[in-house]
């Protein structure tokens, strides 16, 4: 039975370092007297936000997030453009790929206005919503059971799994710095952004902002993007 879905989901699974971590990556010269200096959060708080505001971002990198994002082909791709991060991705050629695609919701702006690179998005008509969310759904169910039919053949699934539309639902693990990790957000969260990746960007955010609370709001008071 072929399922759609609307959303993508995060998980935050590994997380090694934090606010501490960048201090101490920062006072490494101070030998010793670097563990007495992180009893007072609020000179660790002016630290990371003199590092961020004069963009001394090395320290930041010593902070590391695992995320487990579960999303449509067609939002994985935009990731993996960012080559500052760690991928390992589920596997058509060894896993029957689950029956599962995305079609947007009713908030999901359908038209486009304007020339590319400028344009804006405008949330489309009763119409248009009913032509796409139909269409998908029946190219979805298409091609998933001719998926079926060359697997029950014998045919790999590598193979076989060329007719599956952007829109079927994979899964990754994606590894970045906390440095890298803003450097992501700040082009995914931005109101240009495809839609569906600033979903997922806006999750990831959410674990940010709660594993490193002080990089985080340093990070936004020296113009990092928001929702």
């Amino acid at each position: 039975m072929v399922e759609f879905d609307n959303s993508s989901n995060v998980e935050l699974v590994n997380f090694m370092g934090g606010d501490n971590q960048v201090a101490m990556s920062a006072w490494v010269s101070f030998g010793n007297d670097k563990e007495s200096r992180l009893k007072d959060q609020d000179r660790v708080a002016g630290l990371i936000n003199f590092l961020m505001r004069e963009q001394h971002m090395t320290p930041f990198e010593s902070s590391v997030f695992t995320f487990r994002v579960d999303t449509p082909i067609f939002v994985a791709r935009e990731f993996f453009r960012h080559r500052s991060a760690s991928y390992s991705e589920v596997s058509g050629r060894y896993t029957r790929l689950s029956p599962r695609f995305y079609v947007p919701g009713p908030e999901r702006p359908l038209v486009q206005v304007g020339k590319a690179g400028a344009y804006q998005s405008t949330e489309g008509s009763y119409t248009q919503h009913k032509l796409v969310e139909g269409e998908l759904r029946r190219i979805a169910d298409e091609a998933y059971r001719a998926y079926e039919r060359m697997v029950a053949d014998g045919v790999a699934k590598e193979v076989a799994r060329n007719v599956l539309p952007l829109s079927i639902y994979t899964q990754f693990y994606v590894t970045m710095n906390a440095r890298n990790l803003m450097h992501f957000l700040g082009l995914r969260t931005a109101p240009d952004a495809l839609f569906e990746i600033r979903e997922v960007s806006y999750q990831m955010e959410n674990f940010f902002k709660e594993a490193m609370p002080i990089t985080y709001h340093a990070w936004k008071r020296n113009g990092g993007a928001s929702k």
